[in-house]
């Protein structure tokens, strides 16, 4: 019997392996399954609206217990909602509310330590049932920590032991099975950071306070002030206006970090100009090699200056437009006490 050609024979499909994705989906596919994302969204979305009309009395006196604690705020719960709880501790700290997040499962193996008199207990659990947290209750009591619930259910074991309830009621998880935890964590989620939120309203807390917390990153430098990076003291280079340029040239050198200007002041100390390493380039550069001349001949006078408490990243604007490298730092009287550089603004990511 004759074998088929080579070509004609029929190529093996190939299955695709396990953590492989699969082949793409047909059109039809596709828009079902955008439209089943879509449906997720709008199932969370209806969830948190749903929360905003079960606020009331019993919210206004949560946020006086947390704004009002002398202790910390210890947030606990279980599975997704204790993930819930740890964004909403993190999110109180942020704030300046002393907070932790307590594990209810290492809680009941000494972890309780951490709770004391003058803390309030933020529980969260949709069902209001979860063991690990019921077990918690009556320590909880015996410490005179007064708890408040966070939770899907007002009737729940919970909610009963709890001397507030938050209550984001009934909520249909956005899941095939109508078991993954979706749309009730989202509303937890949106519930927490409300009550954060109204007791950060609620407190004399502003932007340099926010700004102490957070050093780092873009948020940091958002409201970092120029009293933080100025170069002062030591590293403020400083001469009179009677000082020849020869002396000028060796503070800017020998002044600590090497900045590439020197600050220009009276016999009392008020700021009257700026020479850079400009001035001296374009100086010798026209011949003028003479470095007995007194700074205040040859200086950048009215230099644009900034104060301590200008925002650095008005003052980088500022060093931008008017394409200079250095800006001193006068105080309310007009004294130099500082110079802001522009190798400290790229130091710290300004530029």
């Amino acid at each position: 019997m004759a074998r088929a050609p080579r070509s004609a024979a029929k190529k093996p499909r190939l299955r695709a392996l396990p953590g492989r994705p699969a082949a793409p989906a047909p059109s039809s596919d596709t828009e079902a399954t955008l439209a089943y994302a879509r449906g997720v969204l709008e199932a969370e979305a209806r969830a948190i609206l749903n929360v905003t009309e079960r606020l009331g009395d019993s919210f206004i006196r949560a946020v006086g217990l947390v704004r009002e604690c002398t202790g910390q705020v210890v947030v606990t719960g279980m599975g997704k909602a204790g993930h819930i709880g740890q964004k909403l501790s993190a999110t109180l700290a942020s704030t300046g509310i002393r907070s932790v997040y307590l594990h209810p499962a290492e809680a009941v193996h000494g972890d309780l330590g951490r709770v004391g008199r003058g803390d309030v207990i933020l529980a969260l659990s949709n069902s209001g049932s979860t063991e690990e947290l019921l077990r918690l209750l009556p320590a909880f009591k015996r410490m005179a920590t007064p708890v408040i619930a966070l939770t899907g259910d007002a009737e729940s074991p919970l909610a009963r032991g709890a001397e507030l309830v938050l209550d984001i009621g009934p909520i249909e998880e956005a899941c095939p099975m109508g078991l993954v935890p979706t749309a009730s964590t989202a509303a937890l989620h949106a519930l927490g950071d409300a009550l954060a939120m109204a007791v950060l309203r609620s407190r004399p807390f502003g932007t340099e306070d926010y700004a102490l917390l957070h050093p780092g990153g873009k948020l940091g430098r958002s409201v970092q002030r120029v009293f933080e990076l100025m170069r002062s003291g030591p590293a403020n280079p400083l001469v009179l206006d009677t000082a020849p340029l020869a002396q000028v040239v060796g503070v800017m050198t020998k002044t600590p970090g090497r900045p590439g200007a020197a600050c220009v002041v009276d016999k009392g100390g008020k700021l009257v100009g700026i020479f850079t390493d400009g001035d001296l380039r374009r100086r010798v550069e026209g011949g003028l090699t003479d470095f007995t001349v007194p700074v205040r001949d040859v200086m950048g006078k009215h230099p644009r200056c900034v104060t301590p408490e200008t925002l650095v990243l008005t003052a980088t604007t500022q060093m931008r437009e008017l394409k200079v490298d250095q800006l001193p730092v006068v105080d309310a009287e007009g004294n130099a006490v500082g110079l802001l550089d522009v190798q400290d603004l790229l130091a710290a990511k300004f530029v």
